[in-house]
């Protein structure tokens, strides 16, 4: 039998943070390691589901983020006057609402600040060098020179992850055809929830994410080859998306959309790591396993359920392997079901931006509903 007692973390994101707290809390010792120099998050906002919401409240952190955030109900969905049309999220859990709006940044403040309470020491500007994956530990070097040997290396570096290079060989994200644009705002009196406004060649979201802010997400066909937009295009582009929709509370925003650097413009972009995503005693999470697109918003909760669960099987007085396959059994398919189903709402978006027919038997409302329910699955 195996007994875990150090592990390596690669990567200080939501998956990689939330892997190590729940290790330190179980008596782990956990080094982290980070690329970046500084914790210096800009991502504008993020929504929280009810199942994020359950994850994070294994490490003790829900409330925390529930307090800084801004908790609602269920997505209003909306033609672009503003009639509604239905409504989406997962069904409230216990004392956990359907959805939690919060801004990006202060999701990692919560995650950083429960970090260092449970004494995790960060080292910054720094990654992997070189990985011995043996059968019964990993030696690692890492790009400061330095050098350490942990029973376990758990990559939680992203969509481009390195170490999952190093393992697994060559992988690459496919770009779906279609781009998302973020942009932070004051919060309107009456945003009493979440609300998506679809039109015919784009969709734009308001999400809460404090009393006082929000943040304005707008989903459109940028083209083909994975566009990139030059700054000075960023403001007028994503102003002139708003145009055809006459709704007020979307037209109130558009004379207030002037910071270029407050643009978050992104490609969307799927990846998907095949079974088993270990190798040795080398195991991935979150996004560089099984990155998705947000039309499920459910990218960052992925990553949190799966560093929840697989801190709680490495509790377990089993061989490195046992502990490894309940990880894929339990994850893989839950994981998977999210990125194909965001990907087909993806493109059937990208279908109806072109002015092309939908596929037989195409049902938005009912593929969103049906994948939100089986989110509320014990994990």
């Amino acid at each position: 039998m195996a007994k875990v007692n150090k592990v390596l973390v690669v990567g200080a994101g939501i998956g990689g943070i939330t892997a190590a707290i729940a290790l330190k809390k179980t008596g782990i010792d956990v080094d982290i390691i980070e690329i970046h120099k500084e914790f210096n998050i800009y991502g504008v906002g993020i929504i929280q589901q009810a199942n994020a919401l359950r994850a994070l409240d294994a490490i003790g952190v829900a409330d925390e983020a529930m307090r800084r955030g801004s908790p609602y109900g269920k997505v209003k969905m909306c033609t672009p006057t503003g009639h509604q049309i239905g409504e989406a999220g997962t069904p409230p859990m216990g004392h956990f609402p359907s959805h939690n709006g919060i801004s990006r940044k202060i999701l990692h403040e919560v995650l950083y600040d429960e970090a260092i309470k449970v004494g995790i020491q960060f080292r910054m500007g720094i990654t992997v060098e070189t990985i011995d994956n043996q059968p019964d530990k990993v030696s690692v070097t890492f790009t400061d020179g330095s050098a350490g040997d942990y029973d376990i290396l758990i990559t939680a570096d992203g969509v481009n992850s390195k170490v999952r290079g190093m393992i697994f060989g060559d992988y690459k994200a496919k770009y779906v055809g279609l781009s998302v644009w973020r942009y932070p705002f004051n919060r309107p009196a009456d945003l009493d929830t979440g609300y998506m406004f679809f039109g015919k060649k784009s969709k734009v979201g308001l999400i809460p994410m404090t009393s006082e802010t929000m943040y304005m997400f707008v989903v459109t066909a940028e083209g083909e080859d994975n566009p990139l937009i030059p700054e000075s295009e960023l403001v007028p582009k994503l102003r002139s998306y708003l145009e055809p929709f006459p709704v007020k509370i979307v037209q109130d925003l558009i004379e207030q959309i002037t910071e270029p650097k407050l643009v978050n413009y992104r490609p969307l972009e799927t990846l998907r790591l095949p079974s088993p995503w270990y190798k040795g005693r080398v195991v991935v999470i979150g996004d560089a396993a099984h990155a998705t697109i947000p039309q499920l918003g459910s990218g960052a909760a992925l990553a949190i359920e799966d560093a929840v669960v697989l801190s709680e099987l490495l509790q377990k007085d089993a061989p490195i392997e046992s502990i490894f396959e309940e990880y894929m059994t339990r994850r893989f398919n839950r994981c998977m079901m999210v990125v194909d189903a965001s990907e087909t709402l993806g493109a059937w978006e990208l279908l109806e931006y072109q002015g092309k027919p939908l596929p037989e038997g195409a049902n938005v409302g009912m593929l969103m509903g049906k994948t939100m329910m089986a989110l509320t699955a014990p994990i």
